[in-house]
């Protein structure tokens, strides 16, 4: 029972994540909206958080709080029209039957590829 709405909670977080995508494409999205999707996309990703991993249980509850919560604020600031035009796509998107997530995985291999420039410094 609880495994199922771990996995429903997580799809739903997938889906918004890529609804974000969308809308921070979209021309007529603010600019202060794709900076802080920028922002906190960059905090998902960082190996630097503001509670340390290593702290047992807090260290993993600051981005399951975080990053739901910040995402959740800005579709919720989003303009109607923008996040009508998002959810449009992902269900044409979806509907082709293409894989959603080389974005993603294009922003794990900068971070790597950032990391080990910086570490051979």
């Amino acid at each position: 029972m609880m495994v199922r709405r771990l996995r429903r909670w997580v799809s739903f977080l997938k889906r918004d994540m890529f609804l974000l995508w969308y809308a921070c494409r979209d021309p007529r999205t603010p600019w202060w909206q794709k900076a802080a999707a920028v922002a906190l996309a960059c905090y998902g990703i960082s190996p630097i958080d503001l509670v340390p991993d290593v702290i047992p249980l807090l260290g993993l509850m600051d981005d399951a709080v975080i990053l739901p919560t910040g995402m959740m604020l800005l579709l919720r600031l989003l303009p109607a029209d923008v996040k009508l035009a998002g959810q449009q796509r992902l269900a044409a998107q979806r509907a082709s039957g293409k894989k959603l997530g080389s974005g993603c995985l294009l922003l794990v291999i900068i971070w790597l590829a950032a990391t080990v420039w910086l570490l051979q410094r």
